[in-house]
Formats: structure tokens, C-alpha cells, sequence
């Protein structure tokens, strides 16, 4: 009789049987300053490694697009403001230039050298603020107090200008809600001159700083493929490899006359998207001084009473510009583009902020749909800190410049 042959006994070292690590699920946000603002990630770790890494697009609850819809066109450059608080006129402006492309609205050229002067001036606020906070959430907290003090400056020449220091509301469909103050120039000057040192104190801090290198190099990576994969834009793109910009690639307002360069970098990582930042700063400079010089003078908003509320001193004493202003203003009247569709885009400071504007043919939009740069960025986050540690991630992340803002829905 055969007898059965004996179990084989399992060896509990062989490879394949060998333990498993086990994986531990971690909620990380929403607090200041690591995830800089109403972010949340759940991160699956193993160990400190991020294996898994499943990002919560934010909790204001905003509804800006929504309440869009429920206000006339002009009434919306308020709400612009919120989306992006560190360059609230980089907002403002680009969605005025969609109005306008909708309604065929042309701008006067003492209006496209005044926007173009503000947005670059909201680009150099919001990148010297990235640089500073990216570099605090390191550890380095003295530079991140370099850039805070110059941000107040400029902050000051846009509180003197616009008369808020940081939602400004300042644009209107067909020019600005007023014209280039007395001493703007001076102000703007005497800036400048001290950025460049600014720059200068910020990069003698950072770039060699060993502790700098090994925190933000080869940190992050983000292959120029999968950037645009993604559909990334703005300095993560460049920080990539892809010399993309859209006042070169799509050229607006005065851009097309002014000399500039688009910063790019190869390395990919984090310490690339500081350094473009760090150029895009210095080139940002170096347009305002352009658009300065060659302010043309002449009117800065449209002379039609149709588009434009006539000058107060006017309505005060003549009817018809009474009307005027009665008719823009009044529920269910005021600009009315034609039945139809239109996007519009911009170069803001983190990348192709569009709006995407369907008309009914009534005084507010059927349909608003805005494409907010951090958004569309914070989507390739995983991929870029899937295998790295959780330290990396808070580098990664200050990096990006993720405005809650803008990436709420």
C-alpha cells in the first residue's frame, strides 16, 4: 500500500513568503504652514516613504463660478480678486480681457501699457512670496523674510494705486477704475532699484546653502512628459524644460513690444522651480521698466457710454450720461454681450489662468468656467511625491505655490 508523502514543511524565510511591511494611512493638512492653507493629502507611508498619495482639492466652498453667474460682468472682477489673493490684478485683468474679447471691446494704449505694468508688478509679489515661503518651509526662514519685506513695499505702491492692499478690484471691462496716480513712476522707480539687491541677499542665502541643496534637489521631479501630461503651465512647466509662456505663445495687451526672456530650466526638481521663479522675478523687472518708458499718454478708458460709466463730473450735469450710468448699472441692463461663447487666457504668475464665459445674450453669463493654474498644477502633486518621503512632500508642495483660492471647487 502507497503511503501518502509527507506536507512539505514551508520555509518562513523563503523570499516569497517573507513579511509584508505594513502600510500606514496618514492625513497630513490642512494646516499652516506645511500645506499652506485648506489642503489635505492622505498619504499611504511606509515607513516615512509616500507610497500612495491622494490629494483633497480644498474646503472654502468658495462657489466663485456659480455666484458668477447670478452677477453682471463687471460686478465679477471682485470675486476674481479671491481666487488668487497674492496677485489679485493678475485676476482682475485677465478676466476683463475676456469681457472685452466677447464684447470686441478695444482697449486704449495708455490702458494695455498700465495693465501689463500691474500684472508684471503682481508676478514679482507672488513669486517673491513662493520663494520666500518655499524656503521657510525648509527651514530657511530668513529669506522668506527678504521676500515678505519687499512684498509690503509693493503692496504699498498697490495700496497708492488701487486704494487696497490686496483685493483690489481695480479693472473694469474697457480700462481701469482710475488713471496712473501722481508719483506712481516714482514709486515704481525706487523699487525696483532695491529689488535687484533683494535678489541679490536672497540667492547668496539659498544657493549654497548645503542644507538648501539637499532638501530641494532631485526633490519633486517632474519629467517634461508627464508636465505635460499633466497639463501643467507657468514655472512648473519651465521648471520642466518646456519654454511655454502665453505672452509669448499667445501674445496680449503690449507684450508683443517689449523685450523679455522665457526662464527655463532642465533639472525638473524643486530647487529648478526656485530658480525660474528667481529669473521670472528679475525678467518681470525688466518689462515694467519698458512699459514704463514707453507709457503713451491720451485716455485710459474707452470714451464709450455704452461700454465705460461716464466721468462723474458729466453725469452730474447732463442727462444722456445719467442714462448712461443708469443703464450700466442697473439690474438687467448694462453690457450684454452677443449669444455665443468665448475663452480667454493669461500668463499669471502659476500659469494659464483662463475664462471660459457662454453668454444668453442677457446684463450676466449663462455659464462661467474658470481654469485656475493651481488647480490644473496640483493634480501631477502625486506624481511627483509618490516614493519620496514625507519631508520632500512639504518641499514639493512649497514649490508648487498652491493658491486654495483658485484650486477650491
Amino acid at each position: 500500500m502507497r503511503t501518502a508523502a509527507p506536507a512539505a514543511t514551508e520555509d518562513p524565510a523563503a523570499p516569497d513568503k517573507a513579511p509584508k511591511p505594513k502600510t500606514l494611512t496618514l492625513n497630513f493638512g490642512p494646516q499652516h504652514p506645511a500645506t499652506h492653507g485648506t489642503l489635505r493629502l492622505v498619504l499611504d507611508i511606509e515607513g516615512e516613504t509616500i507610497v500612495r498619495c491622494r490629494p483633497e482639492i480644498g474646503f472654502l466652498h468658495t462657489g466663485f463660478e456659480k455666484l458668477g453667474e447670478t452677477l453682471n460682468y463687471n460686478k465679477f472682477v471682485t470675486l476674481s480678486d479671491r481666487m488668487n489673493y497674492l496677485s489679485p490684478l493678475a485676476n482682475n485683468i485677465g478676466y476683463v480681457l475676456a469681457v472685452e474679447k466677447f464684447l470686441g471691446v478695444q482697449i486704449t494704449p495708455r490702458c494695455t501699457y498700465f495693465r501689463v505694468i500691474l500684472a508684471e508688478l503682481s508676478r514679482i509679489a507672488d513669486h517673491a512670496l513662493s520663494v520666500g515661503l518655499a524656503a521657510m518651509d525648509v527651514g530657511a526662514f530668513t529669506a522668506m523674510l527678504y521676500a515678505f519685506r519687499d512684498r509690503e513695499k509693493l503692496y504699498d505702491v498697490f495700496e497708492y494705486t488701487t486704494g487696497a492692499r490686496l483685493t483690489t478690484s481695480f479693472t473694469r471691462v474697457g480700462g481701469m477704475a482710475r488713471d496712473v496716480p501722481q508719483g506712481f513712476d516714482t514709486l515704481v522707480t525706487t523699487f525696483l532699484e532695491g529689488l535687484t539687491k533683494t535678489l541679490d541677499d536672497v540667492q547668496g542665502l539659498l544657493d549654497k546653502n548645503r542644507i538648501w541643496h539637499q532638501r530641494t534637489r532631485g526633490v519633486g521631479k517632474l519629467s517634461r512628459e508627464d508636465a505635460v501630461a499633466y497639463g501643467v503651465t507657468g514655472p512648473l512647466l519651465r521648471a520642466s524644460g518646456m519654454k511655454w509662456d502665453l505672452r509669448r505663445a499667445r501674445p496680449y495687451l503690449c507684450y508683443p513690444d517689449l523685450e523679455f526672456d522665457i526662464p527655463t530650466d532642465t533639472a525638473c526638481d524643486t530647487e529648478a522651480r526656485y530658480r525660474v521663479r528667481l529669473a521670472e522675478i528679475r525678467e518681470s523687472a525688466k518689462i515694467v521698466r519698458q512699459a514704463m518708458a514707453r507709457l503713451p499718454a491720451g485716455e485710459m478708458n474707452v470714451q464709450d457710454p455704452k461700454i465705460f460709466l461716464p466721468k462723474k463730473e458729466v453725469v452730474y450735469k447732463n442727462m444722456e450720461a445719467l442714462i448712461y450710468h443708469f443703464k450700466l448699472i442697473m439690474e438687467g441692463h448694462g453690457l450684454r454681450p452677443p449669444v455665443g461663447q468665448i475663452y480667454e487666457a493669461t500668463e499669471s504668475p502659476n500659469g494659464e489662468l483662463g475664462f471660459h464665459l457662454v453668454s444668453d445674450g442677457t446684463d450676466k453669463p449663462w455659464r462661467l468656467r474658470v481654469r485656475p493654474p493651481s488647480f490644473i498644477n496640483y493634480t501631477a502633486f502625486p506624481k511627483m511625491v509618490e516614493g519620496q518621503t514625507i519631508s520632500d512632500a512639504v518641499a514639493t508642495l512649497g514649490s508648487l505655490n498652491i493658491i486654495a483660492g483658485e484650486l477650491d471647487r
